[in-house]
């Protein structure tokens, strides 16, 4: 298990949040937000037949976390709970991900709404969203149930 894995960036997000604080806890609860997903020239090939798909799977490297929390105090609770029953980005790989709706393609720049990330997000892969494969509607949702969007609490960005 002391493997170590590389990934490498295949792209960049350019979103309008400059800092932790400013961006949303879940792109969900803002869906019109709009951002783009500048995709590196050599991989622009592997973008061929996604303007077919109305939504996208983002996994990027959550570069500006510098800790690691096991029982963080969530965005949308007062209470912690630990690290893998949460969305907060102080995990053990750094890793992100999140839904978005891909308005357009130019060329290797992908137009979304809803992104959450921060402008300058390393973006790791892009996946379609498939809701045959990625929705269960009938799926508990935990503690997360019954929570709405809030101002993220003061001192957890």
């Amino acid at each position: 298990m002391d493997r170590v894995y590389q990934v490498r960036p295949i792209g960049v997000a350019r979103t309008p949040f400059a800092e932790q604080a400013e961006a949303p806890i879940q792109g969900a609860f803002h869906p019109d937000t709009r951002g783009t997903i500048e995709v590196l020239a050599e991989y622009a090939e592997g973008l061929d037949d996604i303007e077919g798909f109305s939504h996208l799977i983002l996994i990027y490297v959550l570069d500006r976390c510098e800790s690691v929390t096991l029982k963080p105090l969530p965005f949308l609770d007062d209470d912690a709970h630990g690290i893998f029953a949460t969305r907060n980005p102080r995990r053990p790989n750094h890793l992100g991900l999140t839904v978005v709706t891909l308005h357009r393609r130019d060329g290797a720049t992908l137009h979304v709404g809803g992104i959450d990330v921060l402008d300058g997000t390393p973006i790791v892969d892009i996946k379609p969203y498939v809701p045959r494969f990625d929705a269960f509607p009938e799926a508990s949702e935990g503690w997360f149930a019954g929570r709405e969007d809030r101002t993220k609490p003061p001192g957890r960005e």
